[in-house]
């Protein structure tokens, strides 16, 4: 018999939350104050793979903790973890282990494809309840591949570092009297958070320009967001998987309690922040998770699952390279909070209830344009690439390569193999090309899947001038489709460290200045020096493509450029590169910059250059942020230095008054310990906070929004 192969970077088959909540609550106080401590000890430990698909973890003398996933690839069923200590199964080693584990998702399989001799079926899959033996180790995003060809898989893993995440901005529609969050739409004032709560002010929405200058907001108006913005802001509503929820019907009381559960759950979290939000709280949210999955509410359970993926990326021990973004578990937090918290007051929108995303086939053949290939550097050691596709109304597709080797992996899979069952390519050519996919099984946010059945036939591209518009993407996003890139027409203006201050082309006027940021800063990726080489030639006029800081709305961080058709000064790139070049990977040199241009040296970056660079939004993001990784504890901080007036004062001046009164307020109720005549807390008011947060981070989200919608897309 073949020994197990031992692997210090397996990774662990995914668990299903019911299964990790189970054995955590079966464990007793003390073992539960030393979960965390060892779950980061199984960071390291090396994982035995056995030929019967088992996973085997050596946790100490008389400690071997054996995991034996379904068919299916996932831990459906306690039985399917065992410990040979004699505590087992109510032991720390087994518990460990499935914490050590990535949840598995939501989605469930899809029923086998036709042979390749049969026709597709045309529509999505939506005759399947969803299942907790998901097949996450195939079509998961947040799962792991469990065993299966990196190149050949396509359907990982972690998202690429800045890529926002599937439900990016919340939707926000009215919520009852009793507890009201700030509107999207300009109808709906940002009244009180809660009965106890302050009432909170409107205001005018102030122009991009103005509000980037700091200059004060016109008078009368709606309230911040409308038109665009408030469309995007019900996107996620929109297009989201199909509700099973009937219109005007009320939620259940089962529901409204799941929704309860779900909320409180999320408070604590929040209150204790990422740093101490550990595998205890993360089960109790897994546990509503799945009490709320039992009750039908399929979109607070699939918000909940992203919030317990968002933690353990924060809290990873390997992911200490990488810099994890507070916005992405911001954002899921804020949809999870503001789902339950409609939900527990009995609001009968549909869209709230939402429905089991599945994996779906086209209608017919899919005609494809390569766009761009993107690193990625994900937590835990994951690297690899993803090439995005358009198609020609442009929806936008991804290819994903992604599996362990860090930013090593992610140099090398640029130009490595990807097979689409017969059909095999690399990431560069598809990138510059285009490819015919028959029979195509597309995810929920957008990865083409290699399953039985597809065909696929590489094709010709199309000029980047064609493929990629200098108009942004579409308001809305529809379902079963990626995100969409933002590109633009730009003028560089001066370098400023590895960053380029630029003007946006707007006609035949410079548009206002903003900011280009590398994707990725790490050494082995060519984004830092390819953007040192254009802010070495003022005057340069380039096409970007990228994504939109969420933390700084006048910051893009571009992916690939191209040159401007019709400008004199824009780069002149080989005829191979089909007019784009990807800053993760092609290398700019002087052949590419025009013959004879003078480039000097950057000038000095002047006041009035960088005046619109930042927006005084950025004070509240901070603190949004800071409430979310560091605790309630660390958001009441600056209300006890003295900074909380002056960022107040700051918001009033940009205009941003609304702004201003929830900023203090969040400070405020963060700092409030009510106590009894003896010293002692009087009452929890944990609920109280999570809906001033959740007040504040709505409009952080529609206020941006409403900004760089003015900005990008013109």
């Amino acid at each position: 018999m073949t020994p197990p192969r031992r692997d210090a970077g397996a990774p662990l088959p995914p668990v299903a939350p019911e299964v990790l909540a189970a054995a955590v609550e079966s464990l007793t106080t003390r073992l539960r104050g030393r979960l965390d401590q060892a779950v980061e000890s199984l960071a390291t430990t090396p994982v035995d793979l056995a030929e019967d698909g088992t996973y085997g973890i050596r946790c100490g003398a008389d400690a071997w903790v054996t995991l034996a996933p379904g068919p299916s690839g996932t831990i459906t069923s306690p039985d399917q973890a065992r410990c040979t200590c004699l505590l087992s199964p109510r032991c720390l080693h087994r518990t460990a282990a499935l914490a050590a584990s990535p949840v598995a998702a939501a989605i469930p399989p899809r029923e086998p494809g036709p042979s390749p001799d049969r026709a597709p079926s045309a529509g999505p899959d939506t005759g399947r309840a969803p299942s907790a033996g998901s097949d996450t180790g195939r079509v998961s995003s947040a799962g792991s591949d469990t065993g299966r060809d990196p190149s050949v898989g396509l359907d990982t893993d972690p998202s690429p570092e800045g890529a926002p995440a599937a439900a990016a901005v919340p939707a926000a529609g009215p919520v009852p009297p009793d507890g009201r969050v700030p509107s999207a739409e300009g109808a709906s004032p940002a009244g009180p958070v809660s009965s106890a709560g302050p009432a909170l002010p409107t205001e005018a929405a102030p122009s991009a320009a103005t509000a980037l200058a700091g200059g004060p907001a016109p008078s009368g108006g709606p309230a911040v967001p409308t038109g665009r913005a408030a469309r995007a802001v019900r996107a996620v509503s929109n297009g989201g998987p199909a509700s099973t929820a009937v219109p005007g019907r009320r939620p259940s009381a089962a529901q409204v309690r799941a929704a309860g559960g779900l909320w409180a759950a999320a408070s604590a979290v929040l209150a204790a922040g990422a740093v101490a939000a550990g595998a205890v709280p993360q089960a109790e949210l897994l546990r509503a998770a799945h009490t709320a999955r039992l009750a039908g509410l399929h979109r607070a359970e699939g918000a909940a699952l992203a919030v317990v993926r968002h933690l353990r990326a924060t809290r990873d021990p390997q992911g200490a390279h990488r810099a994890h973004r507070a916005d992405e578990l911001v954002t899921s937090l804020r949809e999870l909070l503001l789902v339950t918290h409609r939900l527990k007051a009995a609001d009968p929108d549909p869209d709230l209830i939402g429905g089991v995303p599945h994996n779906h086939r086209a209608d017919g053949p899919l005609r494809l344009y390569g766009v761009c290939r993107e690193p990625v550097v994900g937590p835990g050691g994951a690297g690899g690439v993803v090439t995005h596709l358009v198609d020609d109304a442009g929806r936008w597709y991804t290819l994903r390569d992604v599996g362990p080797g860090g930013p090593a992996r992610a140099r090398r899979a640029g130009t490595a193999h990807v097979a689409v069952r017969s059909f095999l390519s690399d990431h560069e050519r598809l990138s510059r090309g285009g490819l015919v996919v028959t029979g195509g099984v597309v995810a929920p946010d957008g990865r083409l899947l290699a399953e039985r059945g597809v065909r696929a036939t590489f094709a010709a591209g199309r000029p980047w001038a064609d493929a990629v518009p200098a108009t942004a993407a579409p308001d809305r996003l529809g379902s079963g489709h990626a995100p969409a890139l933002t590109g633009c027409d730009v003028r560089i203006v001066a370098a400023d460290g590895d960053e380029v201050l630029v003007h946006v082309l707007t006609g035949d006027a410079p548009g206002p200045t903003v900011r280009l940021a590398p994707a990725h800063r790490h050494p082995a990726l060519a984004h830092t020096a390819n953007l040192r080489r254009l802010g070495a030639c003022p005057g340069l006029e380039v096409r970007v493509l990228g994504r939109v800081d969420p933390r700084r709305v006048t910051t893009l961080r571009p992916l690939a450029v191209g040159p401007v058709h019709g400008a004199t000064t824009t780069l002149r790139l080989p005829q191979e590169w089909q007019e784009r070049a990807d800053l993760g990977y092609d290398l700019l040199a002087d052949a590419h910059f025009p013959a004879g241009a003078h480039c000097p040296p950057p000038p000095r970056v002047t006041a009035a250059d960088t005046r619109p660079v930042d927006s005084p939004l950025r004070r509240i993001r901070d603190l949004v942020e800071l409430a979310v990784t560091g605790g309630r504890r660390a958001a009441a901080e600056p209300a006890g230095d003295g900074d909380r007036a002056g960022h107040v004062v700051a918001l009033r001046r940009g205009g941003f008054a609304t702004g201003a009164d929830l900023f203090g307020a969040l400070g405020a109720v963060a700092a409030r310990r009510p106590r009894d005549a003896f010293g002692r807390p009087a009452r929890d008011d944990q609920d109280q906070y999570a809906a001033q947060w959740l007040a504040t981070a709505v409009y952080l989200t529609g206020t941006e929004a409403a900004l760089a919608r003015g900005l990008w897309h013109r």
